[in-house]
């Protein structure tokens, strides 16, 4: 690098330095290079920002769908608790009805301790069961329902509006809102309402 004089003006360099030679060798983009890589940026972010709507979307009903299952679930495991015990208490109703048919069939002078040890025990039983939440469905006198009743026996009389209840043959029951056992029931026909 040395400079070269010129005739009476100012030296000017003939060659140059690496940095000046990197330099150069570093290609410009144009103008259009770069609002063409300027579109083509544009176009990539707003891919990215769709995609992220997408996946947030996503998200958002994958969330919704869990604290859905969640409370589906909830709701099963509740009824699943509240009806677990139903075969069980359906065995014990007919204990009950034994206990109602033997007490029914007690003469009425009869005043034993014994009878009123069993008297206390009935009791107690149909507590229990009332404690769990079990509830009997009344009958007699009622409308006929298939949803609570079932109907063993129609009678033709005329004292009873047609498919009144006139009798019950088994106590029916509830656990909670469900029928567990229908109420088996003798059914009023009236031949003067057809």
């Amino acid at each position: 690098m040395t400079d070269q004089p010129t005739n009476g003006g100012p030296r000017t360099r003939s060659t140059k330095t690496r940095g000046e030679e990197r330099a150069e060798a570093i290609a410009t983009p144009s103008r259009i290079e770069l609002a063409e890589r300027i579109e083509l940026l544009e176009r990539e972010l707003e891919e990215a920002r769709r995609a992220e709507e997408e996946h947030r979307n996503n998200w958002h009903r994958s969330a919704a769908d869990f604290a859905n299952y969640k409370r589906r679930t909830e709701e099963e495991r509740s009824t699943l608790t509240q009806f677990s015990n139903a075969v069980l208490i359906g065995k014990l109703l007919g204990v009950l009805d034994d206990f109602d048919r033997a007490l029914d069939n007690v003469p009425d002078e009869i005043h034993d301790p014994w009878l009123e040890g069993v008297q206390l025990t009935e009791r107690k039983l149909r507590s229990v069961l009332e404690s769990e939440g079990v509830t009997q469905i009344e009958a007699v006198g009622q409308p006929f329902d298939p949803n609570l009743h079932e109907a063993v026996v129609h009678e033709d009389t005329a004292d009873h509006p047609d498919n009144e209840v006139i009798g019950e043959l088994q106590r029916g029951y509830r656990l909670h809102d469900r029928v567990i056992r229908p109420s088996l029931v003798r059914v009023a026909n009236n031949p003067k309402e057809h």
